[in-house]
């Protein structure tokens, strides 16, 4: 079979099409026919061994989220049946229940082999099946980006109707983040460097938004859209410059999740706003099966359609990558198989 991987070396030159055996499905096990996949800032980081020994050996598959059909069972599956639409689970090991190593390493598109593959072997428990009125892109989208604004907004915090939302940014986490919160009844700021993105997202649901390059001090300008109360839950995905912003205007006993750190990994902030206030800064990591299964439930009971920005080929992953990395993107970016 046809697959783009990471060879001889680290590093995105040493990214290409390859061929591998065909993979058999064993007991518990299913075989899926791929039929398209989505890229995720994770996946720049990965051809780098950004993630250290956990990024896997080599030669490794890249990219953790795709969609497929089932084309053969292994002996002893019942959960599924040929010809079903189903979505890899990003983290294979982790079920239900609390995190802990093991589950939070067995990750696919690293250390695991990921999507861009014609086939993909996996067990039975590690894929969840795909509503109809999804197409093969958008249901690509939704294992990491989708579930970590699930998991942030749904699992690890209870929003009501009238909480106050504020989430950075306007690409596949963001936008996913704007759709749940509005489906529980939140109110939703957004906060570009984009008029043009801010645009698009209030026709999205967004009930406020702030340029934060032509408002530097954008924690002090949300205080009129919160009334000076300040926010319930921030989706927080710039990390070290956004970080001490987000402190500033999170209400006291509201709750911080910490997803991405596109400008920067170091902690610099004022620690002592987390004490007085008693926030809750959270640290999130996509997320379980089970709240992908409640996450697909939600969603198809609502319709909700993942924003897609742009379809590259198989073959143009690089150009994929690239374009991911250049900020440009509105949404998600896809792949064809």
């Amino acid at each position: 079979m046809k697959v783009f991987q990471i060879q001889d070396d680290w590093g995105f030159d040493h990214l290409q099409i390859a061929t591998r055996p065909t993979p058999k499905p064993g007991p518990g096990q299913i075989l899926i026919a791929m039929k398209a996949s989505s890229v995720n800032y994770r996946d720049l980081v990965v051809p780098k061994r950004g993630y250290g020994s956990f990024t896997g050996t080599l030669p490794l598959i890249p990219l953790s989220d795709g969609v497929g059909a089932i084309v053969e069972l292994g002996a002893g599956v019942t959960r599924f049946k040929v010809g079903e639409r189903v979505c890899p689970c990003f983290m294979q090991r982790w079920t239900a229940g609390a995190p802990n190593l093991e589950r939070l390493t067995g990750t696919l598109g690293g250390p695991i082999d990921g999507t861009m593959a014609e086939l993909m072997c996996l067990p039975e428990d590690g894929v969840v099946r795909v509503p109809d009125y999804l197409s093969d892109v958008e249901a690509a989208t939704l294992p990491c980006a989708a579930l970590t604004a699930w998991s942030a907004l749904c699992t690890y915090d209870q929003l009501v109707p009238g909480s106050r939302v504020l989430v950075q940014g306007t690409g596949g986490v963001a936008l996913f983040a704007l759709q749940i919160a509005k489906l529980q009844g939140a109110h939703v700021t957004i906060i570009s460097s984009s008029d043009e993105k801010i645009a698009r997202a209030k026709k999205m649901g967004a009930d406020a938004a702030i340029n934060y390059r032509t408002t530097p001090e954008w924690a002090k300008a949300s205080r009129d859209v919160t009334g000076g109360a300040g926010y319930d839950h921030i989706v927080e995905l710039g990390g070290e410059t956004t970080l001490p912003q987000s402190l500033r205007c999170i209400r006291p006993g509201g709750t911080i999740s910490m997803i991405g750190v596109l400008s920067g990994g170091a902690m610099s902030a004022p620690l002592g706003l987390v004490v007085t206030r008693q926030v809750r800064l959270q640290g999130i990591t996509v997320g379980h099966r089970d709240g992908f299964v409640a996450m697909m439930a939600a969603f198809a009971q609502h319709l909700v359609k993942p924003v897609i920005d742009s379809e590259f080929r198989f073959d143009q992953l690089k150009e994929a990558m690239a374009y991911l990395e250049s900020g440009a993107h509105f949404g998600k970016v896809c792949i064809r198989h």
